[in-house]
């Protein structure tokens, strides 16, 4: 590869760093073709959403269904590369009462870092006694908000004692509506900052938002019946046994990290395709459910599990969610506009319920799996497709060597290639 090539490649147009890739990286036209292939997602658009564009990258598009939720029914969009994640959200609604949830308002936190103060409490004194007049200028500073309901509500100092020294952390809660709000938060920090140098007599350094919304809370509760995990399970199992089961994984999961982890996978299995679909930012999302379960000192479930009076199954997630309706690649991205109106919603609080309810019926399917077929039955069966194109199967093939190997009970690469070299006799 000669680097020099690369030089000034944000400046270059789309066609310009498509022919500098397919030149230094032996790229066939074929290649070069499914690469500036125009997709739902216009180059022109892409180019403007990110830097150094030279196509677009497609991921499969499908609809959860059987969701109800607070008594209204969804068909949720999901966009996601893993087989049996929709289906398995799907199977868990069906099997579900309906999910009953709530939310909090949408309270995020902007950060300002304080350093070399001389004297911290002098410090800290100052910005609480000057709580209001500062409250007061940040809501000048974006009125568009404060007219919609939203704006600062609150300022909290934290002291810190770290190995560079003492610190303060300014906590800015801003009531953000509808946006994620980033941008509203970190132009506030910035505009402040030198107002909250002055009181500390300190210097501030970091100015930014925070991911962990612990003020910006969904959560959602369903019932699985005994009698419907019997039925679900074709008679091989009692649900009693299903609830049993699934109540020592759940405990299994909140004492080892390990499974911890894996556990909230399971539940960020259900979260993230909704946050892709409608185009939010599904890392600040991970970053911010992560950081929210281990931030009292242990990582734990994001979800819990417990009977009630009628031995049935109680579910219920608790998750931080800072979504938005407005800006980012929610107001730019075409199909993330047609998935939002698929979905109805008229406000990012109605979304958090959604998302919150589909990552606790994620998170019940697998458990269920792991604890009565086993992860892999159900996850195989459409895995085998995939497994099916591997191994060079195209058209009708792909669904005849996925269905004899499903029969074989062998899903592997090698007995699809044997498979397809038998039917192409």
């Amino acid at each position: 590869m000669d680097a020099k090539k690369f030089e000034g490649f944000y400046k270059k147009t789309v066609n310009e760093r498509l022919d500098i890739i397919t030149n230094e990286f032996n790229l066939n036209q074929e290649e070069k073709n499914l690469i500036s292939k125009e997709s739902s997602l216009p180059t022109e658009i892409a180019n403007r959403m990110v830097e150094n564009v030279i196509g677009t990258f497609g991921l499969p598009l499908g609809f959860a269904t059987n969701f109800i939720i607070d008594g209204k029914e969804y068909i949720i969009p999901m966009v996601v590369e893993e087989p049996s994640v929709i289906a398995a959200a799907s199977n868990s609604a069906k099997l579900s009462s309906g999910f009953i949830t709530n939310v909090d308002a949408p309270i995020m936190i902007g950060q300002l870092q304080v350093v070399r103060m001389k004297d911290i409490k002098s410090a800290k004194d100052n910005i609480t006694n000057h709580k209001k007049e500062l409250i007061a200028t940040l809501a000048n500073i974006d009125p568009i908000l404060v007219k919609f309901g939203g704006g600062p509500r609150d300022i909290k100092v934290y002291e810190l004692d770290t190995p560079r020294g003492k610190m303060l952390d300014v906590h800015l809660l801003v009531d953000v509506r509808d946006a994620m709000g980033a941008n509203a938060i970190n132009t506030m920090l910035e505009k402040i900052s030198p107002k909250i140098a002055e009181l500390t007599n300190g210097e501030v350094v970091l100015k930014i938002i925070s991911n962990l919304a612990v003020y910006r809370r969904a959560q959602a509760k369903t019932i699985y019946t005994k009698e419907k995990l019997t039925e679900s399970t074709k008679g091989k199992m009692s649900g009693e046994e299903v609830i049993e089961r699934i109540l020592d994984a759940y405990a299994f999961a909140s004492n080892t990290s390990f499974r911890a982890a894996t556990h909230n996978k399971g539940i960020m299995n259900g979260i993230d395709p909704v946050v892709i679909a409608t185009g939010n930012d599904w890392r600040a999302i991970e970053s911010g459910a992560h950081a929210f379960t281990s931030y009292k000192g242990k990582y734990l479930p994001l979800t819990k599990y417990y009977k009630n009076e009628n031995g049935d199954l109680v579910g219920e997630i608790d998750v931080p969610l800072a979504l938005g309706l407005v800006g980012g690649a929610t107001k730019i991205h075409p199909i993330s506009q047609i998935n939002l109106k698929i979905l109805g919603v008229k406000t990012a609080s109605e979304l958090a319920r959604i998302i919150a309810s589909v990552g606790l019926a994620e998170n019940f399917a697998s458990m269920r799996a792991i604890v009565t077929t086993g992860i892999q039955e159900g996850h195989m069966k459409l895995h085998s497709k995939n497994i099916a194109v591997q191994a060079g199967a195209i058209g009708e093939e792909i669904d005849i060597v996925s269905k004899k190997m499903i029969e074989a009970k062998v899903v592997n690469q090698l007995k699809a290639e044997e498979i397809l070299k038998e039917i192409r006799k």
